[in-house]
């Protein structure tokens, strides 16, 4: 801040820095905005001083014991002093006899107007008041000034912005189009190689079964032909542990086939959500689609998360099963998140929140189509970001964990891909629920 002569005269940016950044949603809060309070006593000489000696200055506030008055701009400051006598008039005698005589006329917009409004105010003025200052107003008895060239630089920064965010979300979206194509053929891949190996296993293990019986039996008896081992088979006997083999041997085959079951179960499921980039629909048994989903994120069911499935008798839907596993996956998560973020907020404040709970609902609503409702019991959207909570890059998760793209790309999928319809309601401090309504039968202009 620069004290340029009395307490009353100030020159002061409302921003912290000259270089601050420039945003889509900036305000004339971001620009320099400047406070040279003249009274209206003071000669017109002084006023010139002030200009001459600070060549950025827009123009000098006018008041009068302190309070707003007007404005004098430099453009009409000099253009009234170069008329003739115009030295002679306004220099000596007080700043009063200028303002009697100049154009009063002002555009005053408050702090929090974006600075595209302001641009655009101020470019709708007469082509003589064009180019005058803005005076923002801060409070009702404190006004400060913003050079209108100022003011158009910053708001072609934000038509650049604008631009290249437009240019941004274009690639974004066909990358993340891409990455889902690549990474559908790569988890194809992956089950595939998978499947193989667990079917090899699955099908031998009956083989293995038989065969360990087959050796219990042997050994059982050998013990009862011959009771007395010979100090080489008792030592042997000792050290692998005999009777314990024939207690865990079965115990430990039938856990083996429990987890082949489940890795060939992962195995579906990876498939199903590999035909992310299928080019026909097909007949999908939505609750299917809906289980294998789960089963890939079983690993975020934690915190004693319940899901409760009130599936519904429904029919078959003609979908891209692996765009429909795509949208579940990105709804469940999010719902996942505002759990554990309602958890740990509990935890720290130190009560205790034992009914994290995820409800799935699945009906058929009218001849035409089907619903399903995926709902949480966490702390809720709040009204102002439920607007925007399917806009492209909006998010309110940190870069790790969020890109803005999913429940955008989601809504996509519903509505375009599907001719759906894909919507949320939430109630704070009570949860969050996604509904998403498919049609029974669909065209859409990728099949015509």
């Amino acid at each position: 801040m620069e004290d340029l002569s009395t307490d009353t005269t100030i020159l002061a940016p409302i921003a912290d820095s000259p270089n601050q950044e420039i945003y889509l949603d900036s305000t004339l809060e971001a620009l320099w905005l400047y406070k040279v309070c003249v009274e209206i006593t003071e000669t017109g000489r002084y006023v010139g001083d002030l200009l001459d000696n600070n060549p950025l200055l827009p123009g000098v506030i006018l008041v009068q014991d302190s309070n707003f008055l007007g404005v004098i701009s430099r453009n009409l400051f000099w253009e009234y002093l170069s008329r003739p006598f115009g030295r002679s008039l306004f220099l000596k005698r007080s700043v009063a006899a200028l303002h009697e005589v100049v154009d009063k006329s002002m555009l005053i917009l408050p702090r929090e107007t974006l600075i595209a409004d302001a641009a655009r105010s101020a470019l709708m003025r007469s082509p003589k008041e064009r180019y005058e200052p803005v005076v923002v107003r801060l409070s009702s008895e404190d006004y400060r000034l913003v050079d209108v060239h100022q003011l158009l630089i910053a708001q072609s920064q934000i038509q650049e912005l604008s631009t290249l965010l437009i240019r941004q979300q274009t690639q974004q979206q066909m990358m993340q189009t891409e990455k889902m194509a690549i990474l559908g053929q790569m988890v194809a891949g992956v089950a595939h190689e998978i499947r193989n190996p667990v079917n090899t296993i699955v099908g031998n293990l009956q083989y293995l079964r038989n065969y360990s019986q087959s050796l219990i039996e042997l050994t059982l008896a050998y013990n009862h032909e011959y009771p007395q081992d010979t100090p080489a088979i008792k030592q042997v006997k000792e050290k692998v542990e005999l009777e314990f083999i024939f207690e865990d041997l079965p115990t430990l085959l039938q856990s083996v086939e429990l987890a082949s079951d489940r890795v060939r179960e992962l195995a579906n499921g990876l498939r199903t959500f590999s035909h992310v980039g299928e080019a026909k629909k097909k007949e999908t048994d939505i609750h299917e689609c809906i289980d294998n989903t789960l089963l890939l994120i079983k690993s975020r069911l934690k915190y004693g998360i319940e899901v409760i499935k009130n599936y519904g008798e429904i029919p078959q839907v003609n979908c891209f099963s692996g765009q429909l596993s795509q949208v579940f996956m990105n709804i469940l998560n999010n719902a996942i998140d505002a759990l554990e973020e309602k958890k740990t907020k509990e935890q720290a404040k130190g009560s205790r929140w034992t009914t994290p709970q995820l409800t799935i609902t699945t009906t058929v609503i009218n001849p035409q189509e089907v619903s399903i409702k995926i709902s949480d019991n966490a702390d809720g959207v709040p009204p102002e970001i439920q607007e925007k909570i399917f806009e492209m890059f909006f998010t309110t998760k940190s870069a790790e964990k969020g890109t803005g793209l999913g429940l955008a790309i989601s809504y996509q999928i519903i509505t375009e891909k599907h001719g759906g319809k894909l919507r949320m309601t939430s109630t704070p401090n009570q949860g969050t629920e996604f509904e998403i309504i498919l049609p029974l039968e669909i065209t859409t202009p990728e099949e015509e």
